[in-house]
């Protein structure tokens, strides 16, 4: 009988050994899940280059630093929103997380976007790293939203300084009617104002399918020394064209403008037009740093030519800032641990140096005054003056 009973026994402690070691299977597992990020971005529609120059960004990350980081593989879910409908990229970000079950949100182009799909990030604890849109009021619509690329008002408020100590004594205003556009519009009139300056008339023009040339003959009517401009990426050919063909230049009227007119991406298009304009931005293809150089010639290299522009290394940063966190988690998805982890960080990025605000969750970074100019057989926007360490200064 106590043979049997000891029989009986170890059965009882094999079987829950084995009940344990099942038990702990799915840990084990988990460990070793990927990490999905869902990379919302227009990779079709007017916004199209956005789209692309983020992917190329990402996957040149990841081609460069591997696609596992503190033991864990990053996989990458691309969706397509057109760039357009805040309510397509509301149902993207609600199926990446409840059907796809991404542990990190990514990209989004333009502002409205963004805000569309800040509720499911703060809903699920998901971390949002919005990588293009420039509204300043973006990571305040969700604790879990950090930004990697920029502002308007942190690019527009240097400008406005600038050509008030260059002189330029009157302006007239016109951007697109979204926030940013509103933003850099506001920005701009306070700044240069407080210097001196005369702002003279203030535009907008509608984002979608906007006619230019109603609002640039007013402008040639006002007869301002300078016209400052800001339209989102994927517009500035246009503008630049038309501001020429309606005779803007030859009447002596100056186009100053945020660097989003003067995509690099869209150089090429914009081509002779673009000679001797003044702009300010985070970031010029023509940043003259090793480090930069090195990644213009691997986005070029992988994607036939395409010149690197800012909305990449907001991409190419964003994956960075990811990748450090993880390693500071030892691959803990946790929203809250994650976000954590990102704020406060510095490093040496290709625009130079950088610091996500531990507070504010948007970068602290140099902003840079740029002239086009012809550059062997092509335009680029070259640096000559810059802001150093330059935060949001809001609206």
């Amino acid at each position: 009988m106590p043979d049997s009973i000891n029989t009986h026994r170890r059965r009882i402690l094999l079987g829950g050994s084995a009940a344990l070691a099942a038990g702990m299977l799915p840990l084990s597992a988990f460990a070793a899940d990927p990490i999905k990020v869902g990379l919302i971005v227009p990779m079709s529609g007017p916004f199209a280059s956005t789209g692309r120059q983020i992917e190329a960004a990402v996957k040149l990350y990841q081609q460069k630093y591997g696609d596992t980081v503190a033991g864990r593989k990053v996989e990458i879910l691309l969706k397509d929103d057109g760039g357009l409908s805040p309510d397509v990229t509301k149902r993207l970000a609600q199926e990446l997380v409840s059907r796809d079950k991404v542990q990190v949100l990514a990209g989004f182009g333009l502002t409205p976007l963004a805000l569309a799909a800040a509720p499911i990030a703060t809903q699920a604890k998901v971390p949002m790293i919005v990588t293009a849109a420039a509204t300043s009021i973006i990571p305040q619509r969700s604790p879990f939203i950090v930004r990697t690329g920029f502002t308007l008002p942190q690019v527009t408020a240097p400008l406005a300084s600038w050509a008030a100590k260059n002189k330029i004594k009157s302006v007239v205003t016109f951007v697109s009617d979204y926030g940013p556009g509103i933003d850099a519009e506001k920005v701009f009139v306070k700044t240069f104002t407080d210097a001196g300056g005369k702002v003279v008339e203030s535009l907008r023009a509608p984002l979608r399918n906007p006619d230019y040339a109603p609002f640039l003959q007013r402008v040639k009517d006002a007869k301002p020394e300078a016209l400052f401009v800001f339209v989102p990426s994927g517009e500035g050919a246009a503008v630049l064209k038309q501001f020429t063909e309606r005779g803007l230049a030859a009447a002596g009227i100056r186009l100053i403008c945020t660097g989003d007119v003067l995509d690099d991406d869209l150089m090429a298009s914009i081509g002779a037009a673009s000679n001797g304009v003044v702009s300010s931005h985070h970031y010029s293809a023509a940043h003259p740093s090793p480090l930069n150089k090195e990644y213009v010639d691997g986005i070029a290299k992988a994607n036939k030519g395409m010149r690197a522009n800012f909305h990449s290394v907001g991409g190419y940063d964003g994956m960075h800032l990811l990748y450090e966190a993880l390693k500071k988690t030892n691959g803990d998805t946790d929203g809250e641990k994650l976000i954590a982890a990102m704020k406060g960080m510095s490093w040496e990025s290709v625009r130079g140096p950088v610091t996500l605000d531990a507070a504010a969750r948007d970068m602290v970074q140099n902003v840079y005054i740029r002239k086009a100019e012809l550059r062997g057989s092509e335009y680029y926007n070259v640096e000559f003056d810059q802001v150093e360490k330059f935060k949001d200064p809001g609206v």
